[in-house]
């Protein structure tokens, strides 16, 4: 079994507030099929697993655990609108990176 991806599927529709009934609905499936996947009691056809590719905006990749680089799709959005998001990314990295080498400076200052 790919334990991976009975993890990501639950992660992925939790975080987009969907109960395994909806998402049973958007993918043609039965809300026991859901359980099932997320479960690790069966694997999605070839098919299914595109549709939750496609549902969650994720790559297959991603959801059989072969990367876990998240990808966000811009498709729809317009050249600026497109900027403004990879800058607000990109700062938010920037920021994280600083927060964590904080927490790492702090670490070693408890120990002396």
């Amino acid at each position: 079994m790919i334990l991976d991806l009975s993890i990501r599927l639950r992660e992925l529709r939790v975080s987009k507030h969907l109960r395994q009934e909806q998402v049973a609905k958007m993918i043609g499936v039965t809300k026991s099929t859901i359980s099932a996947y997320e479960n690790d009691l069966r694997q999605p056809s070839f098919e299914v697993l595109l549709k939750f590719a496609n549902l969650y905006c994720v790559s297959t990749d991603y959801l059989l655990g072969r990367t876990d680089t998240v990808s966000i799709d811009l498709t729809y959005l317009t050249a600026a609108e497109a900027t403004l998001v990879t800058e607000l990314v990109a700062s938010m990295s920037v920021r994280n990176r600083r927060l964590a080498q904080y927490d790492d400076e702090s670490v070693y200052d408890d120990e002396e």
